[in-house]
């Protein structure tokens, strides 16, 4: 069987030992603390990584705590996240959500998560207003080590690239179809997901991909039907 044509369950598990070796395998170590990771995966939206974290940053240095956030006036707390897209959308759904957690627990803090089933975690995550399946399993997976896979758009454009999602597979689907596919490992769901966001960044990215530099085109689809064929017409 040629290599193109191979089921998903054997594409994923190529997928996965060739960015391995080519990005090497990492630790899952926590990035940054429970609330800073979700709200800051909240202001990422449509948002670079470098104005995301200047947003999170003149928020807390002007209002002082998520109290001082949840309470500031709406004008001033847009001003303080205009560096994200859309800032006035951002901020109720940012306020309502810190109400939220505090009248769960009394206090802005979801380290309860920890302990809370999957499936539970999931549904309470994203009952939050502005956080969808994506922010919620990444928070899951990142602070909690919870076996859930986070897509994001590198990993669905790479893995539907190589064949291993189908045409019609939505991005929330996706979560659900990976998970099913990888090992239920947080450590290796989690090499999965950087690995892919690396290399849809660097590589495979939306416009004119770098298949010429690829570790995965003897096994991709796209190479095999577009860009070798030249439909494209990509240099």
């Amino acid at each position: 069987m040629d290599a193109h044509d191979l089921p998903a369950e054997e594409k994923i598990k190529l997928t996965h030992e060739l960015l391995n070796k080519a990005y090497k395998r990492l630790k899952l170590d926590n990035r940054r603390e429970p609330m800073h990771e979700l709200i800051s995966t909240m202001l990422s939206h449509r948002t670079n990584h470098v104005d995301e974290e200047k947003a999170y940053y003149t928020m807390l240095e002007r209002f002082g705590d998520w109290e001082g956030v949840m309470n500031a006036d709406f004008d001033a707390l847009a001003d303080a996240i205009k560096t994200t897209r859309y800032p006035g959308q951002k901020v109720p759904q940012i306020q309502q959500t810190l109400r939220m957690i505090k009248e769960r627990c009394g206090t802005i803090n979801i380290d309860f998560l920890k302990d809370m089933p999957v499936d539970e975690a999931i549904a309470w995550l994203t009952s939050l207003p502005g956080v969808g399946l994506k922010t919620a399993t990444l928070v899951l997976l990142f602070n909690f080590h919870k076996p859930v896979m986070p897509v994001d758009t590198h990993v669905f454009r790479v893995s539907q690239r190589v064949g291993i999602l189908g045409a019609k597979v939505t991005a929330n689907k996706a979560h659900e179809v990976l998970l099913h596919l990888l090992p239920p490992d947080p450590v290796e769901l989690f090499n999965y997901h950087i690995h892919l966001l690396w290399h849809g960044q660097r590589i495979c990215t939306f416009y004119s991909p770098k298949c010429e530099k690829c570790v995965l085109s003897s096994i991709c689809n796209y190479y095999e039907d577009v860009r070798e064929k030249g439909v494209d017409k990509a240099a």
